[in-house]
């Protein structure tokens, strides 16, 4: 039995310390914050109830595999699209019907649609069978020659989009799915297309209470595994020596001997501060940061007509869009928004006769003091281009709370702010990230800044990559379900 330390609490660590404990490992959590969950976490104020991170959970039988039995409502439709020009896209969860959307919108594209999304499955199985189904070290058992092509290597998320429409709002809806890893679509795999199958034949699914109560379902089978969970413990060191892993340090002064430690930090973290080394934090910054989040969370009077739960505003240059965001470091001077209102399908998220509205903008991973607006004078241009397009909040708003990458950065440790750390650049991204075997023996890392990358499921698929890559090194858990 190995004596097992997981730093951080999120979903990542979460699943890795349930698995290892239930294969007979004696396992302790070390969660900074008073609650599990990590970006897995809501606002509350005045009745009103926020996500602070995902909205939407995709492949939800990864959590049912880990015994999460909670009910969840399927949503029939993933998104309401509105660009520039005014016109409206709704994304069906059945293909057919989003199919015959898509040639409403754009006559002649239909069959591009379908063409589009046979690809993305093809992709996605070959994904499923190389990507996530293990370490990028260990070739898996199950590839076959023909996934190298399938996942469309060389070619960008935006030249897919180019290839796949010709209408120029359908090619902004593909590269859209960059922002799903925090990427820019002009330099970002192609790969990331097959997001799309994921959606429309998996579906898209709600949790009744928020997302957030995943986090309570995984807490509630930790305590089942009799993991020891220790919150507003912040650990400040990886204790290493001969080579190997020794212990974890704490905040406080204390010190936990371990045989194996699971960093579900941020990389750039673990290899600045809690276990230095140079040379894997330089490979890191060499990818660049991932886009951040600007919140605003809004407690709005009233009901919305057509609001739906899951809302996309397009900007009307992406191209400039993304400029402003990875070249020159600024938020969006004309940014897309997302809003996200769960209080239309679940009440319980909003007081009676009001609305929760999310709304969120990708912004740099930068410290808001060197932005050209202060985040006040952000959150006024965000509300003013909402209005633009068809969602003037005058009067309306009982308050506006924000989350800005400063938030996430010292609530998180992210980089800058960074959601899901290195940003995926260039075709050979995916396997550039950190891996989640670490330099010294009993090293291990998880969560959405390493492979398999960021989301719910593939961070609860990375949970499970490095429990097997425990269990296969040190051999003498002795499994118990």
């Amino acid at each position: 039995m190995a004596e097992v330390s997981v730093i951080g609490g999120g979903v990542g660590g979460m699943v890795s310390a349930l698995l290892l404990a239930r294969s007979g490992h004696e396992v302790r959590l070390f969660e900074q914050l008073p609650r599990l969950g990590g970006k897995l976490a809501e606002h509350r104020r005045d009745g009103f109830t926020f996500s602070l991170g995902p909205s939407l959970l995709t492949l939800p039988g990864v959590f049912r595999d880990l015994g999460v039995r909670r009910e969840l409502v399927e949503l029939r439709e993933l998104c309401h699209y509105r660009f520039a020009d005014g016109s409206r896209l709704t994304a069906h969860r059945d293909p057919l019907r989003m199919a015959a959307e898509v040639e409403r919108l754009a006559p002649g594209q239909g069959a591009r649609w379908r063409a589009f999304h046979a690809w993305a499955r093809g992709c996605l199985e070959a994904s499923t069978r190389t990507f996530f189904a293990g370490p990028l070290t260990r070739p898996p058992s199950e590839a076959r020659l023909s996934d190298l092509t399938a996942v469309a290597p060389g070619r960008t998320l935006a030249g897919l989009a180019r290839r796949s429409f010709t209408d120029r709002r359908l090619r902004q809806y593909v590269a859209r799915y960059a922002t799903y890893a925090g990427s820019n679509p002009y330099q970002a795999p192609a790969a990331l297309g097959c997001i799309p199958a994921i959606e429309h034949d998996h579906g898209g699914w709600y949790v009744p209470g928020g997302l957030p109560t995943l986090a309570d379902d995984l807490a509630r089978l930790l305590e089942e595994a009799r993991v020891e969970v220790r919150l507003s413990a912040r650990v400040c060191e990886v204790v290493a020596g001969g080579g190997r892993v020794r212990a974890v340090r704490l905040a406080d002064g204390g010190e936990v001997g371990c045989d194996v430690v699971i960093a579900n930090t941020d990389a750039a973290e673990l290899y600045g501060h809690l276990l230095p080394d140079r040379r894997r934090l330089r490979h890191i910054a060499a990818l660049g940061p991932s886009s951040s989040a600007f919140l605003l969370l809004a407690g709005v009077e009233g009901r919305t007509e057509g609001l739906a739960h899951h809302s996309i505003l397009f900007s009307a240059d992406y191209r400039a869009e993304f400029g402003d965001l990875f070249e020159h470091r600024r938020p969006p001077r004309d940014p897309t928004v997302y809003v996200g209102c769960a209080s239309v399908d679940d009440p319980s998220q909003a007081p009676e006769g009001a609305e929760a509205w999310t709304m969120l903008v990708n912004v740099p991973a930068r410290d808001p003091s060197r932005w050209p607006l202060s985040p006040q004078a952000y959150r006024d241009l965000v509300l003013e281009r909402l209005a633009e397009r068809g969602h003037d909040l005058s009067g309306r708003l009982r308050f506006v709370d924000l989350f800005t990458p400063a938030d996430l950065r010292e609530r998180y440790g992210a980089w800058g702010g960074a959601i899901y750390g290195g940003a995926y650049s260039g075709p050979l991204a995916p396997f550039r990230r950190p891996g989640n075997r670490g330099p010294r023996r009993g090293l291990y890392l998880v969560g959405g800044s390493v492979h398999p990358g960021g989301g719910l499921p593939l961070v609860a698929m990375g949970g499970r990559i490095v429990a097997d890559l425990v269990n296969r090194d040190f051999p003498f858990g002795k499994a118990t379900s």
